[in-house]
């Protein structure tokens, strides 16, 4: 009889699914290339936010280890004002939507976009009469908070398509992430931008239905949705540590892609997200794999040639590129990782 029969049923299944995923890390792990230095320091603070679409900054625990980190952190934070939070020296680094970290660029906020991690995972939700984005002049928009990535990307959205911001009314949360999400649900909007878990939520309650996707309508699919930013202060004191933080990352990143049961599974059992096929299902959809080839430069100076079209910021985009991005430690790993 295995030493497992003899432990709880919950210690046991998390042991069963923590070896399926650690099965799946011996291939692509591997040691730390022996030409770079050790890490200037061995400690790293991630932040941890309710989002199961940010699965490769928790499933890289282990490959950050490997990188010759000894002391990692995820800072409990939620999931609202996370660029201030960074730029704040709250944690180093997290994933985070591209859009709205736009602005605290634009304020020399002290941000360094590193790399996209993945596309899709925003999708619009509205009441059955709502077809598409041009139907929401004069309606109710249920955001996070003003400023948020629901927010700025559906104002990008409706400035597209011809429609000023102000012509709907913007309804924020309160506190939580959910916060949003629910004042749809009671009928109070009629509208709601829903990311990570909350897409697969709504759809199982039959809840409005998706007038646009991020994962597939273009041009919204062509760009990325989280990229990995990092405080910028860090970078500077630390290049060794932030090139093997972000290599972690990006392996993980494939493990996503490749092995998305695994990853759900260990996720699940560290409880990130215990609801397994809520987390299968988000994991299987996104594009985890576009961090190879496409250009997160691209991705901000679209976002940010939008938010300039409606005044919610002012700067060119090379500006905010020049400012704000750091690809120096992507374009070496793209060459490391290549295989």
């Amino acid at each position: 009889m295995s030493t497992h029969d003899h432990l709880p049923l919950g210690r046991r299944r998390f042991l069963t699914r923590a070896a399926a995923l650690t099965s799946v890390l011996a291939g692509v792990t591997g040691e730390a290339r022996a030409e770079d230095p050790p890490p200037e320091t061995r400690k790293i603070r991630i932040l941890h936010v309710p989002a199961i679409c940010h699965a490769p900054q928790y499933i890289a625990e282990e490959l950050l280890r490997l990188e010759g980190f000894t002391d990692i952190e995820y800072v409990q934070h939620g999931a609202r004002y996370i660029p201030a939070a960074l730029a704040g020296a709250k944690a180093d680094l997290s994933m985070w939507n591209a859009a709205e970290l736009i602005p605290h660029i634009e304020a020399n906020a002290a941000l360094s976009v590193l790399a996209g991690i993945h596309g899709g995972c925003f999708e619009v939700f509205a009441r059955e009469d709502i077809r598409s984005i041009r139907d929401l002049r004069g309606k109710t928009v249920a955001v996070t908070y003003l400023g948020g990535g629901d927010h700025l990307l559906l104002a990008s959205m409706l400035a597209y398509v011809g429609i000023d911001p102000g012509e709907v009314r913007w309804l924020p949360g309160t506190t939580t992430l959910l916060d949003a999400m629910e004042i749809f649900v009671s009928g109070r909007a009629d509208v709601y931008v829903g990311f990570a878990q909350q897409p697969v939520e709504l759809r199982a309650r039959r809840i409005g239905h998706v007038i646009l996707d991020t994962t597939t309508d273009k041009p919204w699919s062509q760009y990325f949705c989280c990229v990995l930013v990092a405080n910028r202060d860090f970078v500077r004191r630390h290049p060794v540590a932030t090139k093997r933080a972000l290599r972690a990352i990006l392996k993980a990143a494939d493990l996503c892609d490749t092995a998305p049961d695994a990853a759900a599974r260990f996720l699940s059992a560290k409880l990130y997200e215990p609801r397994l096929r809520i987390g299968m299902e988000v994991l299987e959809k996104l594009e985890y794999s576009r961090w190879r080839d496409a250009n997160p430069e691209d991705t901000i100076r679209f976002h940010a040639l939008r938010l300039r079209e409606v005044g919610m910021i002012r700067s060119q985009p090379d500006r905010l590129i020049a400012q704000g991005v750091d690809t120096r430690f992507l374009l070496e790993l793209r060459r490391e990782l290549k295989s």
